[in-house]
């Protein structure tokens, strides 16, 4: 950011008083701009031993699929974002029922949360940031074609440890140099 949000004037990058990294200061007022992660939420979904993919009609990644997911939005929950998000992408009417899993991309500044919910109906509708909606049996689920890690991971934790039994969230750091292939 090269101007102050608050008074228009030349920022810089310093370390102000009793802090300890780089932030955006204003030259003229010394207003500070922090600098968040974004969040991610999204939902897998269920439907009779299903699970919902979507094919990725934008880019990074267009034609690959996805569990429904996109940016939390102000003013809303992430329970509320991640709705919004699967209703966006496949049209599908879902209930949510816990938060599933967390992951940490310092890399990219981004934190990717899941919920697991299921779905009232089988009839999808994808919005247009998705090519097509699909319900798909566990045996398959496209592996070489999944968009992100993050989504890989959550998949991955589905099938392989007891799908909807465990309480916990599962949480994990997903660093660059581990997920070079997406």
């Amino acid at each position: 950011m090269k101007f102050c949000s608050e008074c228009g004037s030349t920022s810089s990058l310093k370390i102000p008083l009793e802090d300890n990294r780089e932030r955006v200061i204003c030259d003229e007022c010394g207003y500070i701009q922090y600098e968040n992660p974004k969040i991610v939420v999204g939902t897998l979904c269920t439907y009779e031993n299903k699970i919902l993919l979507c094919k990725r009609a934008i880019e990074p990644r267009y034609g690959f699929w996805t569990l429904p997911a996109g940016f939390l939005e102000l003013n809303e929950s992430t329970r509320e974002g991640a709705t919004r998000e699967t209703i966006e992408e496949s049209g599908a009417e879902i209930i949510i029922s816990k938060l599933y899993a967390i992951f940490d991309l310092p890399f990219c500044n981004q934190v990717h949360m899941f919920y697991l919910a299921h779905l009232q109906k089988p009839s999808l509708c994808p919005g247009h940031e998705s090519l097509e909606a699909r319900l798909f049996e566990i045996n398959q689920i496209p592996w070489s074609e999944l968009s992100f890690a993050s989504v890989k991971k959550t998949l991955d934790i589905f099938v392989g440890c007891g799908k909807e039994t465990s309480t916990a969230v599962y949480n994990e750091v997903l660093e660059k140099k581990n997920i070079a292939s997406n």
